[in-house]
């Protein structure tokens, strides 16, 4: 049997910007690859959307956790009782059965409350599935290989902060990422960028919206293809072989 991985996120859209490369070089080599996507449910343009990246990126249908995105005036993800959202995590990661998990650092990236959630939702998914005595109801006891969150080099932030945003960095600013040591793997994943950026593009309604999403499609050239084109992940935790099940 061939590697299998599993990504979380928070919001459609994020599996392209955050691990489509990964995704689509992952499974060009034979893995199974899946998503989990814990908002959006609700919204049927973006389930569609979502679809059409995960097929562009061969990872499979969607997979909802089935709440809403939170500030629209109903109960969302960030509202709702932690352990039912480890438990839903739980039953698709015993369900799929990954060697690698992959979710956000614990900034969650950038620091959206949502990201941030996800991960520690995730977190605690990935050590509770391996369990049997803990969410008997969610199926057979699986314990992952290996836990990536990603993440980016902190040097790259500050070296193309003024760039991307048009002024330094504020005095005190919270910067995305992590010192550049802590960086466990870098995937080059250039040869995909083409298939990435079709999965982000997908996302049709983001775009449209002005989303961050324009921001990223909008970067000079070289800048694009320096961030969409490389994907990095801190290894957090290992629960099987010592070898790294990530490789570059």
């Amino acid at each position: 049997m061939g590697l299998r991985l599993l990504c979380v996120h928070a919001h459609p859209d994020d599996e392209a910007i955050w691990t489509g490369g990964t995704l689509a070089r992952y499974a060009d080599e034979g893995a199974t690859t899946a998503v989990v996507t814990c908002t959006g449910a609700e919204n049927p343009r973006r389930v569609a959307e979502l679809e059409r990246s995960l097929e562009i990126l061969g990872a499979g249908k969607p997979r909802l956790l089935g709440y809403p995105g939170s500030g629209f005036g109903v109960p969302g993800f960030l509202e709702a009782p932690f352990d039912e959202a480890v438990g839903r995590v739980v039953e698709h990661i015993r369900e799929f059965r990954p060697d690698v998990v992959l979710t956000y650092d614990g900034y969650g990236a950038y620091g959206h409350p949502e990201h941030i959630r996800t991960h520690r939702v995730t977190m605690a998914a990935v050590e509770a599935a391996g369990y049997d005595q803990l969410y008997q109801d969610a199926g057979v006891a699986w314990r992952t290989r290996a836990l990536y969150m990603v993440t980016v080099p902190r040097s790259l932030v500050l070296a193309q902060w003024q760039t991307v945003f048009g002024a330094p960095p504020e005095p005190g600013q919270t910067m995305p990422g992590v010192p550049d040591e802590e960086i466990t793997t870098h995937l080059d994943v250039g040869p995909w960028v083409e298939r990435k950026l079709a999965a982000m593009r997908a996302h049709e309604s983001e775009i449209e919206r002005g989303a961050s999403l324009n921001m990223l499609l909008s970067l000079p050239d070289d800048l694009r293809a320096l961030a969409l084109g490389n994907e990095w992940y801190r290894r957090l935790s290992h629960t099987g072989p010592k070898e790294s099940a990530l490789t570059a």
